[in-house]
């Protein structure tokens, strides 16, 4: 099994000489597809070998169930899933018992929802309850993963939603968001890095008023984690939502962080198997975090998948990878930027953003300009990127999206912008 060693991703190895480009040869899907240039990596990451070999050689090896029984079969899973756990949590600055497994960021955003609708019913600590008038606010840009839990959360409780409106670009501002604030804020929801614009949150301002309100914070994490250092502690969120299909690691797989002691007092969203420490016929004690809300069986080869992409991703170092990805959100947005009648949504060339883009064509329907871009062996995402509401506020229904990772070369963006620039004439829109 190929391996490549962990170290910190922020004190990196000043020796290493080694050139990104040379992660490609890691990843199987880019030696299947050599004239295929991958610019899907905000909806899934491509796997390296060694993520894949590691998940494998668990199954082959120490497949078990885990934390059920005393067996040295069992024991070795375990010490896996729990080693995995452990690497996570260093990786995004947490505690151990701050990260729970969840199914992805989705259920661990509905795990906070679901946790905090009980509380506000008088289940466990009613610390975390909201009451009829209480506010929830989010901003006009999230993906519908941290919109509709909230929704549903306003519906059984009787809080208000309220939201920060995007401007014409589909980007927010801070000020947008404290003009929505109130005293009655209970939870600032908000996405670390926007999966449409790429632009990338002012996380200190928005902690920074959700304490002035006395608020809550939960960080959407899905395109940050995977791509800049990410230090929850230093952040200063109380929860956070991340997926592991999106950082080169397995599908089926997230993690909720929180906040230790908001974790304990937070009634888990699901119950059964694992969670308890006394059961009777007529009540259940349940165990502190994280065991406490990881009910049934657990997804453990997943999770060792994901510790090793973890080192995967250490092994390169968050630095080096976000250095190389900035160079890559600036000839993107350059790329769209000088092609006539094609809009770039999101933060203008030369602003800070992700590596992604997502670009309106005058004319020519984003799936039209998907089916194109694919005929020209690019592979992009087109559609709303579970994110209506921005689309609608911007004017538009659908958009074009490319994304870049650590594998993404500059040869890659250049084709990329090379074929968008003849959308339009091929389907006669430019008449």
């Amino acid at each position: 099994m190929r391996t490549i060693p962990s170290r910190d991703r922020l004190a990196h190895d000043p020796t290493d000489v080694r050139d990104l480009a040379d992660a490609r040869s890691d990843f199987p899907s880019i030696g299947h597809h050599p004239d295929r240039a991958y610019l899907d990596s905000a909806a899934t990451a491509q796997r390296p070998a060694q993520v894949i070999d590691a998940e494998r050689l668990f199954v082959e090896r120490d497949y078990a169930a885990v934390h059920r029984g005393a067996s040295e079969a069992v024991g070795a899973a375990t010490e896996a899933f729990e080693s995995a756990r452990q690497k996570v949590a260093r990786f995004v600055g947490a505690g151990e018992n701050e990260i729970v497994w969840t199914e992805n960021a989705t259920d661990a955003v509905n795990v906070v929802a679901l946790g905090l609708s009980d509380a506000s019913t008088g289940v466990g600590d009613t610390i975390l309850a909201l009451r009829p008038g209480d506010e929830i606010l989010i901003t006009e840009a999230e993906h519908h993963a941290n919109l509709l839990p909230w929704q549903k959360l306003a519906a059984r409780t009787g809080a208000v939603l309220r939201w920060a409106p995007v401007q014409a670009d589909g980007t927010w501002t801070i000020d947008g968001l404290r003009a929505a604030a109130s005293d009655r804020t209970r939870l600032i929801a908000f996405a670390h890095v926007s999966n449409v614009t790429g632009y990338i949150a002012p996380v200190a301002d928005v902690v920074e008023l959700a304490r002035s309100v006395g608020a809550l914070t939960l960080l959407d994490a899905c395109q940050s984690v995977p791509h800049l250092p990410v230090d929850f502690g230093a952040l200063g969120v109380d929860f956070a939502a991340f997926s592991g299909h999106k950082m080169l690691g397995p599908t089926g797989i997230g993690a909720l962080y929180g906040r230790a002691e908001l974790l304990n007092a937070l009634p888990p969203a699901r119950t059964g198997g694992s969670t308890i420490t006394t059961v009777t016929m007529t009540e259940a004690d349940f165990l502190p975090a994280p065991q406490r809300f990881e009910a049934g069986t657990q997804p453990v080869s997943q999770a060792v998948g994901l510790g090793a992409a973890v080192d995967y991703l250490d092994g390169w170092g968050m630095e080096r990878i976000h250095a190389h990805e900035t160079e890559l959100a600036g000839l993107l947005t350059e790329a769209v930027a000088g092609i006539p009648d094609v809009t770039l949504i999101g933060p203008a060339p030369g602003t800070p953003r992700a590596a992604i883009v997502s670009v309106d064509v005058a004319g020519v329907h984003a799936h039209d300009v998907g089916q194109f871009l694919d005929a020209r062996g690019i592979s992009v995402r087109v559609g709303h990127h579970c994110a209506q509401p921005l689309h609608r506020a911007i004017g538009i229904t659908a958009s074009t999206r490319a994304s870049a990772y650590l594998y993404t070369t500059a040869d890659e963006v250049a084709r990329f912008g090379e074929a968008l620039a003849e959308v339009r004439g091929f389907f006669g829109a430019d008449r």
